[in-house]
C-alpha cells in the first residue's frame, strides 16, 4: 500500500509539474521586460498617440547599418520625420526623431507596459529645439 500511495504522490508531481509549467511557456511568448523582446517584433506599424491629441502612424524596420536597432518614421499631422533606434541597456526603448534627417528633433524614452508582450511603451517625447515633452502611448497596430 505504501508503493501505491509512493507512486500516487510522484503521478501527482508530475502532472503538477505539466500544469505549472504552462505559464512559463506563456512567458516565453509574451516577454515581460523590453529587453527580453527580440528587435523582430518591433517591426511593423505602429500608432503614437501624444497626449491624447490625434494618432500618429509610425513604421519601424530593420536598421540597415546597426544590428539590433530599427529605422523608421512617423506621420503625425502631415508631416513625415524619420526615426532611428533600439532598446537600451536600461530596458527603455528610445527613439531619434529627425525631421530633416540630419539633426536630431525630438527624442522619445520609454517603459514597455507589462502584460503588453511588447506591443505597448509609453514615456516622453522631448522636442529637441526647446525641450518641450509630452507623454506618449506607442501600440503596436492591430492590437
Amino acid at each position: 500500500m505504501r508503493t501505491t500511495f509512493l507512486s500516487s504522490v510522484a503521478w501527482a508531481l508530475v502532472l503538477a509539474g505539466a500544469v505549472f509549467s504552462v505559464p512559463s511557456a506563456f512567458a516565453a511568448d509574451c516577454p515581460q521586460e523590453a529587453l527580453d523582446v527580440p528587435v523582430q517584433a518591433l517591426y511593423g506599424n505602429w500608432t503614437a498617440s501624444f497626449d491624447g491629441g490625434p494618432p500618429a502612424g509610425v513604421q519601424l524596420a530593420r536598421h540597415p547599418e546597426y544590428e539590433g536597432s530599427v529605422r523608421g518614421t512617423i506621420v503625425r499631422d502631415g508631416v513625415t520625420a524619420q526615426l532611428a533606434g533600439d532598446v537600451d541597456d536600461a530596458g527603455l526603448l528610445t527613439l531619434d526623431e529627425s525631421l530633416d534627417g540630419e539633426r536630431i528633433s525630438a527624442v522619445w524614452s520609454g517603459d514597455m507596459q507589462k502584460e503588453s508582450c511588447g506591443k505597448e511603451f509609453q514615456g516622453t517625447w522631448r522636442n529637441s529645439n526647446d525641450d518641450s515633452t509630452q507623454r506618449f502611448v506607442l501600440r503596436k497596430a492591430g492590437q
